[in-house]
């Protein structure tokens, strides 16, 4: 419980460089990065949450859940989440009524198998060498399991621009986000954290995604 409430968690030589910056640490002093070492677990949602609207990974993991998870101990109202060998054996037909289609289903049936040797060496290089897990999965399940301060969700669709915005005063892409976050090295995740409680973000002007429903196809 202490690690996963951010005891663990080291500020020590977090500078803060923009005024922005400033005044969220001003405002959220006590904000530690927790972790639960819990590899496997962080990962499944993080691949559902790959490429869609929170709204679709949501529907997923809660038709999952429901399906094969466990009543929490001492809270039978709650599910817990089912071990790597019940993931193993979802059937496609479960996967499709969970509006999951089969590529991310492939990549959590394909961790699963490995989840001993992924709780045991969480690296990124490890994570990323599993097929359907890239820079922005392995960076998720790093910031939830591991507490990696450092670890940036390259490829996400609101971060650049919420980044870029708050420290440049433009939208940005990846590249320029990077960027705009290297005098931040070894605290990047930590300076996201902050900016994502700031409320700040760009205007938006396009319209907003659909929400898919894979059942129906």
């Amino acid at each position: 419980m202490p690690e996963l409430l951010g005891a663990a968690d080291e500020p020590d030589g977090f500078v803060a460089r923009h005024d922005v910056v400033r005044d969220q640490v001003l405002k959220r002093p006590g904000l530690r990065i927790g972790r639960t070492r819990r590899v496997f677990e962080a990962l499944v949602p993080a691949v559902m949450e790959q490429k869609v609207l929170g709204q679709e990974a949501w529907r997923a993991w809660a038709y999952l859940l429901r399906r094969f998870g466990q009543p929490a101990p001492g809270a039978p109202h709650l599910r817990v989440p089912p071990p790597p060998e019940v993931w193993i054996r979802i059937p496609s037909w479960e996967w499709h009524r969970s509006g999951l289609e089969a590529v991310r289903a492939r990549t959590i049936i394909g961790a699963a198998r490995v989840a001993r040797r992924l709780e045991e060496d969480p690296a990124e290089a490890r994570l990323r060498s599993l097929p359907g897990i890239g820079v922005w999965t392995a960076a998720e399940v790093r910031q939830r399991a591991v507490g990696d301060p450092d670890a940036v969700s390259v490829g996400d669709y609101h971060l650049p621009g919420l980044v870029g915005w708050a420290l440049a005063g433009r939208k940005v892409d990846d590249a320029g986000m990077l960027e705009l976050l290297e005098p931040y090295a070894g605290h990047r995740y930590r300076v996201t954290r902050l900016l994502e409680s700031s409320g700040m973000h760009p205007p938006r002007r396009g319209p907003r995604l659909p929400v898919r429903d894979y059942r129906s196809f």
